[in-house]
């Protein structure tokens, strides 16, 4: 059985970052070993929360793990609230990564054209730091826009999401997956590149008009559980983007409406169904 650590936020209330990452990887078949860098009461989205940083418990647990000889398949990173804990997560995968080891980074601090309101340039350039370690990045468009220094643009041609690709290449990742493209109306979904193969990949599946907090996180997770069975990673994306709009789907047909997250409870079994 394969092991997989990821390293997120624990928002207790929300579905999303570590509520939504350790039951769809494990669900996929591997183990799910969890690093949290914050607790809060519920994620942020709503108002009012509770939040515990962590940081400071981060090298007594990896500390620990070294001693029981720990060893990871896959190394998986979202969201990260400060630099201390980029810099944490760069000694993290150097501890940690064996030969065949993936590093996954969703370099989650952005959306719409704008960094989240507790992060600034420094942490953008930082996070693209840390996406040069990785063998795979899952930025959004605005993410990428901020490491690459490129115009955010809502609406691009086919040549402007290459050009970003070929500069989030320049960061060093194996793998760069830019989320959230669409390049015919309608329709949305991943552009990726391939460095070493110099191979471009696209996928696009029918747009819904919603948006919820937490389908990055179910995107991604997916895409980890995914290549961690032993999907490729191309289509590993297919599965990911067509379970996250499934899922929304289904959860907009909620009469109870959860505003917060999506239903991905009730649409696992069919994820697992097709594996």
């Amino acid at each position: 059985m394969k092991k997989v650590l990821t390293i997120q936020d624990i928002s207790c209330l929300g579905k999303c970052s570590l509520t939504i990452a350790l039951p769809v990887i494990s669900a996929l078949g591997s183990e799910t070993v969890i690093l949290p860098t914050a607790v809060l009461s519920t994620h942020t989205m709503f108002s009012g929360f509770t939040c515990k940083d962590l940081s400071d418990q981060i090298e007594p647990i990896t500390e620990h793990w070294k001693k029981e000889n720990v060893s990871f398949d896959a190394i998986y990173t979202g969201y990260l609230g400060t630099k201390e804990q980029i810099d944490q997560m760069k000694k993290l995968f150097s501890d940690f990564k064996g030969e065949d080891t993936l590093i996954f980074v969703d370099p989650v601090m952005a959306d719409n054209g704008k960094l989240y309101p507790a992060f600034d340039m420094d942490y953008a350039k930082e996070n693209a730091k840390l996406c040069g370690c990785a063998n795979i990045i899952v930025p959004n468009i605005t993410e990428a826009a901020f490491m690459t220094g490129m115009e955010y643009k809502e609406e691009y041609d086919e040549a402007y999401i290459k050009e970003m690709l070929s500069r989030l290449n320049e960061l060093g990742a194996k793998i760069s997956i830019l989320t959230g493209v669409s390049l015919s109306p309608g329709k949305t979904g991943v552009m990726g590149y391939d460095r070493e193969a110099d191979d471009y990949f696209v996928y696009q599946n029918d747009r819904v008009d919603a948006t919820f907090h937490g389908t990055g996180d179910l995107f991604s997770s997916t895409c980890v559980g995914e290549i961690m069975a032993g999907k490729d990673w191309r289509e590993a994306l297919k599965i990911a983007a067509d379970y996250t709009a499934h899922t929304i789907e289904v959860t907009l047909k909620n009469p109870d409406k959860p505003w917060y997250g999506v239903d991905f409870e009730a649409t696992l079994p069919e994820l697992l169904s097709k594996n």
